[in-house]
């Protein structure tokens, strides 16, 4: 039974021909794969400046607690500020390169 299915050329699909289909469907995945890379990183840089664009600045006032009859202070707290300014690197759009070079020490 081995033999007659090894002899049996019915529908076979010749070398040259399987060669080409295969070549075809590896550079479709390979489009296919750098397109789905795009893509990706693409939406993580979206989530990544989403990320940087939220506002972390913080700031609360001062509470103060008069005396009676306005002879000084009970207690007090300072008010506090804290504002975010832009680094070099909050908008960058994918650039891995924004810190500047920095030179190595020779052993």
């Amino acid at each position: 039974m081995f033999t007659i299915l090894l002899n049996d050329e019915a529908g076979f699909i010749v070398s040259a021909e399987l060669v080409l289909i295969a070549t075809i469907l590896v550079i479709g995945l390979i489009v296919g794969m750098s397109e789905i890379q795009n893509a990706l990183v693409a939406e993580l840089n979206d989530v990544a400046d989403a990320i940087g664009g939220v506002n972390q600045s913080y700031s609360y006032t001062g509470f103060r607690s008069r005396r009676s009859l306005n002879t000084g202070y009970k207690a007090y707290t300072v008010g506090s500020a804290y504002f975010d300014p832009v680094d070099d690197c909050d908008t960058n759009q994918g650039n891995l390169n924004c810190d500047p070079p920095i030179t190595e020490n020779p052993f």
